[in-house]
C-alpha cells in the first residue's frame, strides 16, 4: 500500500489548500543581454520570412544592413524575385502595445542617412522589434505554440531627415506590425514597382 507524502512546499492537493506552482528560474548564460536581444530579433525575422515563403541572406561584411529577404512569384511584374534590406533593432525601454498611432525610436544619424537614401534599386525597411525587460518574460512554450513577446513594427524611412545633431528620432507606426502577412504585402508591392 503506498502513502500519500506530502508535496515540497505545502500541503497536499487533499487539504484544500494547495500552494501555487512555483516556476524556477533557469541558469541563464552570461551573454550579455543586448547579444541575446539581437539572436532573439533574429529568430523573430526567421520565422516571419519562413511563413511568408521568403528566402534570408546575411551581407558579408555587414555594411550597415542586416539582412536580405527574397521573395519569388510568377506574379511579381519586376522581376520573377523582388529582394528587400531589412535593417533590426530591439529594445526594451518601450513598453509593450505602445499608446498611440505610432512611438518614438532613435538612431544614430548615420544609421538613419544609410536607411532614407532615396532613390534606390533595393528598398530597405527598418524592423523594432520591442520585447520585456527580463529574459525569462521572452517565450512562452506550449504544445501548441511558441511564444515570442512582445511584437516587431516596420517602417520605410526613405527620404526622412536627418534633424538631430548625433541621432534622429523617428516615429514607428503601431499599425505597421510586422508578421507573415506584412512580409507578403510588402513584397506585393515591391514586386509591382512599388515602394514597402
Amino acid at each position: 500500500m503506498a502513502l500519500a507524502q506530502p508535496e515540497s512546499g505545502g500541503l497536499s492537493p487533499a487539504s484544500g489548500r494547495c500552494p501555487q506552482p512555483q516556476r524556477t528560474v533557469p541558469l541563464r548564460g552570461a551573454l550579455a543581454t543586448t547579444a541575446c536581444m539581437e539572436t532573439l530579433q533574429v529568430g523573430y525575422l526567421h520565422a516571419v520570412a519562413a511563413a511568408a515563403g521568403c528566402s534570408l541572406s546575411q551581407p558579408f561584411p555587414d555594411n550597415g544592413i542586416d539582412w536580405h529577404v527574397s521573395h519569388s512569384s510568377a506574379r511579381h511584374t519586376v522581376d520573377d524575385e523582388v529582394t528587400i534590406k531589412v535593417q533590426l533593432k530591439c529594445t526594451y525601454q518601450i513598453p509593450p502595445h505602445p499608446p498611440g498611432p505610432a512611438f518614438s525610436f532613435t538612431l544614430d544619424n548615420d544609421h538613419l542617412v544609410k536607411l532614407a537614401r532615396t532613390p534606390v534599386s533595393v528598398h530597405k525597411i527598418l524592423v523594432v522589434m520591442l520585447v520585456p525587460r527580463t529574459q525569462d518574460e521572452w517565450l512562452r512554450a506550449g504544445h501548441d505554440r511558441l511564444d515570442l513577446r512582445h511584437c516587431c513594427y516596420w517602417t520605410n524611412l526613405a527620404g526622412h531627415p536627418v534633424t538631430g545633431r548625433r541621432r534622429t528620432t523617428v516615429r514607428i507606426p503601431t499599425t505597421r506590425i510586422f508578421d507573415d502577412s506584412a512580409l507578403c504585402e510588402i513584397m506585393a508591392r515591391v514586386g509591382a514597382g512599388g515602394r514597402p
